[in-house]
């Protein structure tokens, strides 16, 4: 297991608060363009995943740490709802299906830059034509490094993030910035954008 699963598998295995279980803001920022087959990509405690299944869509989730998994899996069970979770290495994982709106919130920047390019191209290759990408990552200007393995992480530039969605409908390309420990900075670039109709997309 690499650090930063265990960061997130140490956190999640924590019994979840209320406050836990609410949407962050971006999964805020998210949830009123997810509709229809969704695929969470690192869907971390399925916040997200389960708002998008109260409101009608069938959502596969994804996530490497065991802790949240068994927890989306006790939960949709509980609850009844169309989520359906599995544990995966998602940095080389093959996505065979198409979905209308994929998720990718907080994950690419764990993997090392041609790893996370190759995984951002099929991210966008299982988006169906007319579809909305939903990503949010860490950028350059972030000087919070204690979840990263020193030889596995990625922080790409918002400009570099436009062009791979060149010939897409960009609806929004944010930056955010959030303080961390020790007088550092977390910040996030969230790009929303919607694939071209006429694009093909696997079956």
């Amino acid at each position: 297991m690499n650090k930063s699963i265990e960061f997130f598998d140490r956190q999640f295995r924590q019994a979840p608060a209320e406050a836990s279980l609410r949407l962050n803001p971006f999964e805020a920022q998210a949830l009123p363009h997810v509709h229809g087959e969704v695929l969470d990509f690192g869907s971390g405690m399925g916040n997200l995943a389960f708002a998008a299944a109260a409101r009608g869509c069938r959502v596969t989730a994804l996530d490497g740490s065991a802790a949240a998994v068994a927890h989306m899996q006790r939960r949709a069970a509980l609850e009844g709802l169309p989520v359906v979770a599995t544990q995966a290495d998602l940095s080389d994982y093959p996505i065979r299906h198409s979905y209308d709106t994929v998720v990718c919130i907080g994950l690419l920047m764990f993997f090392d830059g041609p790893t996370g390019w190759r995984v951002l191209g099929e991210l966008q290759r299982s988006t169906r034509p007319g579809g909305c990408l939903v990503l949010n990552v860490l950028v350059q200007g972030t000087t919070y490094m204690d979840m990263f393995d020193a030889e596995r992480h990625c922080l790409f530039t918002p400009e570099a993030l436009r062009q791979h969605f060149a010939g897409w409908r960009i609806d929004s390309c944010e930056l955010a910035d959030f303080d961390a420990p020790g007088q550092t900075l977390k910040r996030f670039c969230t790009l929303i954008a919607h694939k071209p109709l006429n694009d093909p997309a696997p079956t």
